[in-house]
């Protein structure tokens, strides 16, 4: 079904090659050296810098949503931002309810129709579109690159190589500088066969992600899905694969590109934006990935994460030792002895409680299509079980009512919701306390689905399909796969109207108006002063987590802290909030006494721990540190650090990073990515580094420290991967921010 080669490969007429079989092709030796994939070729076309081997990218265009756009904006015009120089489409599908902390989600929406109008951006309003429809729909294009603030920014298979990053990035490129990465390693996704009735895209992609994310195998590489199983997927089931490609902690993705993918650019009036892209003959990949789409049947995520994958069927012959499992692991997780999965056993059939299709990954036209299909003239019934479908956009909703879809869902008893990304974070639909929720969306992560643990509310959520999510839902809650389910599979021709667009969105690209002033609601604050490195560090431990990966929804909860995305101070009240309560009432001791120390206050019992160290308060920045094995995985949003930095964060240490965006915003909110290989750290630890902006400056990826623990103090060595000599700079003047006001002077 999905096999991995971890060896280099090589591409000629749709195979695969390993390195001895392509060395007896003719012409290997002469056309492998200029020969080269996809992304590479996007990637060598968007390259400014003539080092090979660090890359400078900048991007044709860019995306936010409402819960990131706000601190963005700030962030570039306290740089100096002058205008949007690429199309920057900030669309409204996170805060959209408005419906949580009164008018603060509105003032938001306000304030960025209020920036696209100043400096010429694209402003898509509430339940228009979810940020990655409408750019599927009206920007990507074969060829492209696309940076957006949000982690599932992935159009590949529209030929787009898009990346999900932390703001930050998104300000360099407002501010006209460039993306500095690494080459990234290229991985081929081969894709054979054809896939059977009642198979989606979800099914392939939690194929994909349990098979490869628990090993690293794709961690900050670029997919790039070739092959002739391609031909025979529709451009949306493509989509719904692709997107899905960051639950595997992949950099980015992109797809060869065919007549398909022509056909819906010219749908959505772009057929200039297309090309056919192909590799190289003989296009080298740093490993491969081959999934037979014969073999590929629905299946389930269980609690809590997108990779913990198993066969539906299995589950449903199997119900009482796979979820004893599972349920095993979610009160370790949890630290809740009373978590329970087994009690969805009834009768010997797994029930749910309830059924989501929603958002960039759910709530295409094909899925709910098909959705409409299975459920075709019967209920859902009137138990406990209810089932919730919101499409990706206004133009597919209309497309769907047009093509009598609507009808037949509504009429089953599913509820038809506007376009809301809410479901996939903890805004929308939050289940009640013990539920089973089945989803198709993005992620499954803990709490994410808006429920609160510490408070004595957990729920859970499983990632399915929509064709068995439909069929679970026909069937009263009962889990039920698709899986050669009789039922008509033909999906009428897709119509795309841009009237809805051209009527209700501002596009002002291109047209800034500098008279336009910003408007600012009472939730809209600036980011608080943020002190530079001193020459020496000291850092408190406050928080020590030991779990094997912490999300970025556990550094900061997503759902209704939302409404306080645009007020840094209010929002970081939240830090670890359902993780590690005690977080922000350490942070703010150990913030309060750095502000102290640098007022040239006294604190006797710091200031003697310090000594213990050789090192004194002059010339220290003192901050608090966050211990985590494995931080990072899952959302790109910068608040999971900048969160940490407005309370007085310094630093994170790891044992790794979970992903290359979570060390970016790190890095850009100047904290130190430390790592830390043996030491097993406590809440009250202090490390100090001595010489600390000196070492980092000169480009020290070692660091000598000692660990003062009591009234003892010992040595350890502590790791920092290397800085590219803008992020060393980015770190000693404090933050990004800070960077950039210091070259406007």
């Amino acid at each position: 079904m999905v096999g991995l080669k971890n060896f280099k490969t090589y591409y000629l007429n749709g195979e695969l090659l390993s390195q001895a079989e392509a060395k007896l092709r003719p012409d290997f030796e002469q056309k492998s050296r200029a020969a080269k994939s996809i992304a590479q070729k996007i990637l060598d076309a968007h390259n400014v810098s003539a080092d090979q081997k660090r890359l400078s990218v900048k991007f044709d265009a860019l995306a936010s949503h409402d819960i990131t756009y706000v601190g963005i904006i700030q962030t570039a015009k306290a740089s100096g931002l002058e205008r949007f120089p690429v199309p920057y489409v900030l669309t409204n599908c996170h805060n959209s309810l408005c419906a949580v902390g009164g008018t603060i989600n509105e003032d938001d929406h306000i304030f960025g129709l209020s920036a696209a109008q100043r400096y010429g951006g694209i402003y898509v309003p509430a339940n228009i579109a979810v940020i990655h429809s409408y750019m599927r729909e009206m920007l990507a294009g074969c060829g492209k690159m696309i940076l957006g603030s949000d982690s599932h920014t992935r159009y590949g298979a529209l030929g787009t190589l898009a990346v999900g990053e932390g703001g930050p990035e998104l300000v360099k490129q407002l501010l006209g500088r460039t993306y500095d990465i690494k080459p990234p390693e290229i991985i081929a996704v081969k894709l054979t066969g054809k896939v059977r009735r009642g198979v989606g895209p979800q099914d392939v992609a939690l194929s994909l992600i349990g098979v490869v994310f628990s090993n690293g195998f794709v961690k900050n590489k670029v997919l790039e899905f070739i092959g002739d199983g391609i031909s025979g997927l529709s451009v949306e089931f493509r989509n719904g694969i692709d997107v899905m490609t960051t639950e595997t902690a992949c950099l980015s993705s992109v797809w060869q590109t065919d007549e398909k993918v022509k056909e819906y650019l010219t749908i959505h009036g772009r057929q200039s934006d297309y090309a056919q892209l192909l590799p190289d003959e003989f296009a080298a990949y740093d490993g491969a990935v081959e999934i037979n789409l014969d073999g590929i049947e629905p299946m389930i995520a269980l609690p809590f994460h997108p990779s913990n994958v198993y066969k539906l069927s299995d589950l449903i012959n199997n119900p009482h030792d796979i979820l004893s499992k599972a349920e095993q692991e979610g009160r370790e997780l949890l630290r809740n002895a009373a978590y329970s999965l087994t009690d969805k056993i009834v009768n010997g059939k797994v029930r749910a409680s309830q059924g989501v299709i929603a958002g960039c990954a759910g709530g295409t036209y094909d899925n709910i299509f098909s959705a409409s299909r299975i459920l075709k003239g019967k209920s859902t019934g009137s138990g406990a079980f209810s089932l919730s479908v919101y499409a990706g956009s206004q133009p597919a909703l209309l497309a769907l009512s047009r093509a009598g879809a609507l009808d037949a869902l509504i009429t089953s008893g599913a509820v038809v919701k506007p376009c809301f990304c809410g479901p996939c974070f903890g805004a929308g639909d939050v289940p009640a306390n013990n539920a089973l929720s089945i989803r198709h969306t993005t992620r499954n992560f803990m709490s994410r689905e808006g429920s609160k643990p510490a408070e004595g509310q957990t729920a859970s959520v499983a990632l399915m399909d929509a064709r068995s999510i439909a069929a679970t839902a026909a069937n009263g809650g009962v889990l039920t796969s698709a899986l050669d389910l009789e039922y008509d599979q033909t999906v009428s021709a897709y119509a795309f109207d841009q009237s809805v667009y051209k009527n209700r969105v501002y596009n002002g690209f291109d047209n800034a108006d500098l008279s336009k002033e910003l408007v600012y609601g009472p939730n809209i604050a600036d980011w608080p002063e943020i002190q530079p490195l001193s020459d020496n560090l000291a850092l408190r431990v406050v928080a020590v987590i030991n779990d094997e990966v912490t999300t970025t929804d556990e550094l900061i909860p997503s759902g209704e802290t939302s409404s306080y995305r645009s007020n840094p101070l209010r929002l970081a009240e939240f830090t670890l909030s359902r993780k590690v309560p005690e977080y922000v009432s350490r942070a703010k001791a150990v913030a309060r006494d750095a502000k102290i120390l640098r007022e040239c206050g006294e604190i006797p019992e710091l200031e003697a721990k310090l000594a213990l160290a050789g090192i004194d308060a002059s010339d220290l920045t003192y901050g608090s540190a966050v211990f985590a094995n494995k931080p990072g995985d899952g959302s790109a949003r910068e608040q999971a650090a900048s969160c940490q930095r407005v309370l007085g964060g310094a630093a994170n240490i790891a044992r790794e990073y979970a992903t290359k965006r979570y060390r970016s915003n790190l890095i850009n909110w100047g904290m130190l990515p430390l790592l830390s290989f043996d030491t097993d750290f406590k809440v009250g630890d202090i490390v100090v580094i001595k010489d600390v902006k000196n070492k980092i400056l000169s480009g020290g990826e070692e660091f000598s420290a000692q660990l003062v623990r009591g009234e003892k103090v010992g040595d350890i060595t502590l790791f920092m991967d290397a800085l590219t000599d803008e992020e060393k700079q980015i770190i000693v003047s404090g933050c990004l921010m800070n960077y950039y006001k210091s070259q406007l002077k």
